[in-house]
């Protein structure tokens, strides 16, 4: 007897709907075909003790399983309840009804039990692209699955609960979820708030131009100055991400298997990776490639705290999906592409010792053992940061002040206007939605200066020896200070203060 049950295979962040298709016959054996790995092959032990636990039994014939597309490779144990309701409706064991109309997901114990999965967002996605009715997973999946609407989305505990169901025994209910009412319940309630920093008020305005233009920004100070504290609050003032962002934030950290919160992702994600990572790690790969950092910080904050500490391979890795907003990984059968759209924050010290030209600390660097410090950073990366910024120590009587500064809640509503304001000007661009991401053509047209402006910035180029990449990221940068001051023209004033953020174009920081 032939019986078709239905999974899925998650590939990047999109979903293929496997056909598992189970032939009974006579004799005896067991031949799982399809291009599955060791995790799929193995799962007919886990099946056979799962299937007796239950009170039912392994066929001891011979049973033939194909999982088409045939030259698609399957991989992990998350097929484990498909092969077996596929055998229990072939051997007869059971009368499955609609069972084609169901995604069927789950790893099995050895007791029947069910073990959560990964992707199961995209699964579901998928699922109700293609007409299924409903789709069974663990329960330890649900939530996140059930943010998809238009399908019965049923968390199970157990094989015996599907086996149920599908024969008109069981009485399971699909899991309902409010999206919207999940998604903005705690917007405005920041576990990190700019209202806790004590001064550094020049910083926190980095830190909003940076947020209302999405610039990467990188910040230069000795130990203890709040290079970290500063990029924690980065994303309490970013715009509230929109269901279309939440959603494909939520499918990356749905297929890495890292998804902390409950259903859909409301906060954008901050992710800060130790200075020993790798290549791979930061950027995704391995045999059967998986996200990396700079995709799980999709839609959010990359920080890279005491950034000359990171191997030089490892930062240069990085230059492509910085420009791109996404990192392509390529094997040899197949290619993978993730999406990386992310804000670079970055930290470091000016010096080996931290405290470089300090008068105040006998242990300052030479402007050699400087140098040779900040050459561990490629030229190239920095160019592709737009903001750089110094972060010096804030005096006692600010530390000691107990007066709140401005709010998180209140930064963000001039960078939610400013970003507004970029929307209308990008609104006939599909992939670009704020300052940061214009392409030089863009910037042209955007970005006129009068001729004050122009000679400013004529002296400075020349003065500071920038690239014409750095030409680029100070255009940028002072269209977003524009932005936010209200202004359609940019001025010298606005010009000034973008020169300013260059702080680690080496004749500038040299002097």
């Amino acid at each position: 007897m032939l019986v078709k049950v239905f999974g899925s295979a998650v590939f990047g962040v999109e979903a293929t709907t496997i056909t598992v298709e189970v032939n009974m016959d006579k004799g005896i054996g067991y031949h799982l075909v399809g291009l599955p790995d060791n995790a799929i092959k193995e799962s007919s032990y886990r099946i056979a003790a799962a299937l007796k636990n239950n009170g039912y039994t392994m066929p001891g014939k011979k049973i033939t399983i194909n999982m088409a597309p045939a030259d698609l490779r399957k991989e992990g144990s998350a097929y484990d309840l498909t092969l077996a309701i596929g055998i229990l409706e072939a051997s007869n064991q059971i009368k499955a009804k609609e069972i084609d109309q169901y995604i069927i997901m789950g790893e099995l114990s050895l007791d029947g039990s069910l073990q959560p999965i990964k992707g199961a967002l995209p699964i579901a996605i998928k699922a109700k692209e293609e007409g299924f009715k409903g789709f069974f997973l663990p329960l330890e999946n649900v939530q996140e699955a059930a943010i998809v609407s238009g399908l019965d989305v049923y968390g199970v505990q157990n094989l015996k609960e599907v086996v149920d169901f599908l024969e008109g025994k069981g009485n399971l209910e699909p899991t309902k979820i409010d999206t919207r009412t999940e998604f903005f319940k705690t917007l405005d309630f920041p576990e990190f708030d700019f209202s806790d920093v004590r001064g550094q008020e020049s910083i926190k305005r980095c830190m909003e131009i940076a947020a209302a233009g999405g610039h990467n920004i990188i910040l230069i100070g000795p130990p203890g100055a709040g290079k970290t504290m500063l990029a924690k609050r980065l994303p309490s003032i970013l715009p509230p991400m929109t269901l279309r962002e939440a959603l494909e934030t939520t499918k990356i950290h749905s297929v890495a298997g890292k998804l902390k919160e409950v259903g859909l992702m409301n906060q954008r994600p901050f992710r800060s990776p130790h200075h020993t990572v790798s290549n791979v790690a930061l950027v995704g790969g391995g045999s059967y490639p998986q996200p990396g950092e700079i995709s799980m910080a999709h839609n959010g904050v990359l920080f890279l705290d005491e950034l000359p500490e990171f191997k030089r391979d490892v930062l240069e890795v990085m230059r492509q999906p910085l420009e791109d907003r996404e990192v392509t990984i390529s094997r040899a059968k197949f290619t993978v592409t993730y999406p990386s759209s992310f804000m670079l924050v970055a930290s470091m010290n000016p010096s080996p010792s931290g405290y470089f030209n300090d008068p105040n600390v006998p242990q300052s660097a030479s402007p050699h053992e400087m140098q040779r410090y900040l050459s561990k950073i490629s030229g190239p990366l920095l160019d592709r940061i737009d903001i750089h910024i110094e972060v010096t120590p804030v005096p006692f009587e600010k530390l000691a002040d107990n007066q709140k500064g401005e709010s998180s809640v209140a930064i963000r509503e001039r960078v939610i206007e400013a970003r507004n304001k970029q929307s209308k000007r990008f609104e006939n661009s599909d992939t670009i939605h704020y300052n940061a991401q214009m392409s030089t053509r863009q910037i042209r047209e955007f970005c006129e200066l009068d001729e004050n402006s122009k000679n400013l910035l004529k002296n400075a180029m020349e003065r500071l020896n920038l690239s014409a990449r750095a030409y680029d990221r100070i255009l940028k940068v002072s269209r977003t200070i524009a932005d936010l001051d209200n202004s359609e023209a940019i001025s010298a004033t606005h010009i000034a203060e973008a020169i300013q953020y260059r702080s680690l174009d080496r004749d500038g920081w040299l002097g």
